[in-house]
């Protein structure tokens, strides 16, 4: 039976419930986890008076692996523990040599390494060292489209707010899978939200982080998979005029990402909505509705035409093959070879 890995909700319980771990080796493309656990760990586990003398940061860059065993292996001045958290630990050589602390950790120690944009290769016994001494693994994942509105709607949850499901395609869409700066712009939204309301509405998101409630890839999605060309035109017009906003590569990758999933829609055994839903890895069946609606309106073929079409516009928008087109012709294009 497969190992059952801590997620980053599972390690921030067991840390506010002060179950500590002698060693946190935090790796992975996202860093936002990482920073979470990270500063979970340097702000809460020692009290201002215990930081003094018993916590330390340091940079990979500026230590050896040495230095860190050192530091981990002395004991607590006046505190239970001392906390030594290493960032940009990705730097440091010889990771390896860890192995040697690890036979006999200091247990005062709450050891955190901070390994971001890579991992450590887990079929090298370093990592199962790690668990064998109770310490933990933990890899983020970069969050997949599809995610980002479950993770909206659980960040504000925490919060005690609550997210329309439009608004939190709309947020999703037009931030994307940065989750540094999703989450700031949640924040900034929390902030904006009047006295007593704790919804976040379309109408919100499009006062307070620029996005038309009307006129946003949302609406264009929904616009093709509607086929309705009036619509999906007035949108292309608009992103043309507002092209800040509106950068058609945001736009190329969130269509590619739709019509390459209705492709494998097609494929999915049971075509309902918890069916297709659970196929594509969706976190509700109200996701499915848009791709049930397409499959009516666009047969396989067409699917796998309109995914050649899109990966064509995004080579023009990258200068490949492109003449003169500006970013709305291509745009313009690509809707009307969609929908005819």
């Amino acid at each position: 039976m497969a190992k059952l890995e801590l997620t980053c909700d599972d390690i921030l319980k067991e840390l506010r419930a002060k179950q500590y771990r002698p060693l946190y080796y935090l790796m992975g493309e996202e860093d936002y986890y990482i920073d979470l656990i990270a500063d979970y760990i340097e702000e809460n586990v020692l009290t201002d008076e215990e930081k003094e003398f018993n916590q330390t940061v340091m940079y990979g860059a500026d230590v050896d692996i040495a230095t860190i065993i050192n530091a981990a292996k002395r004991y607590p001045m006046m505190a239970e523990r001392q906390v030594i958290i290493v960032k940009e630990a990705q730097a440091i050589r010889g990771m390896e040599e860890m192995s040697y602390y690890l036979q006999k950790p200091q247990l005062s120690t709450i050891l955190v390494l901070c390994h971001k944009h890579g991992t450590l290769d887990r079929r090298k016994k370093l990592a199962g060292e790690i668990e064998k001494a109770g310490g933990i693994v933990f890899e983020s994942k970069k969050v997949r489209e599809n995610q980002l509105p479950a993770f909206i709607t659980s960040y504000l949850k925490r919060k005690g707010v609550d997210i329309e499901p439009k608004a939190s395609q709309m947020v999703g869409e037009f931030v994307g899978t940065d989750l540094s700066r999703l989450t700031g712009e949640l924040d900034k939204l929390i902030i904006t939200l009047p006295k007593g309301l704790t919804r976040v509405t379309p109408e919100q998101v499009e006062r307070n982080i620029g996005i038309s409630k009307d006129y946003n890839n949302f609406e264009l999605r929904a616009a093709l998979v509607e086929k309705d060309v009036l619509k999906a035109n007035r949108i292309v017009k608009y992103f043309e005029e507002n092209p800040k906003n509106n950068p058609v590569q945001v736009t190329l990758s969130l269509l590619f990402g739709f019509f390459s999933n209705l492709m494998m829609a097609y494929y999915a055994p049971e075509k309902t909505e918890q069916g297709v839903a659970a196929f594509l890895d969706l976190k509700s069946p109200w996701q499915a509705r848009e791709y049930l609606t397409a499959m009516r309106r666009y047969s396989g073929i067409k699917t796998l035409q309109i995914i050649g079409e899109i990966r064509t516009a995004d080579a023009r928008s990258k200068g490949v093959e492109n003449g003169s087109m500006s970013d709305g012709d291509i745009l313009r294009e690509l809707v009307f070879k969609i929908l005819h």
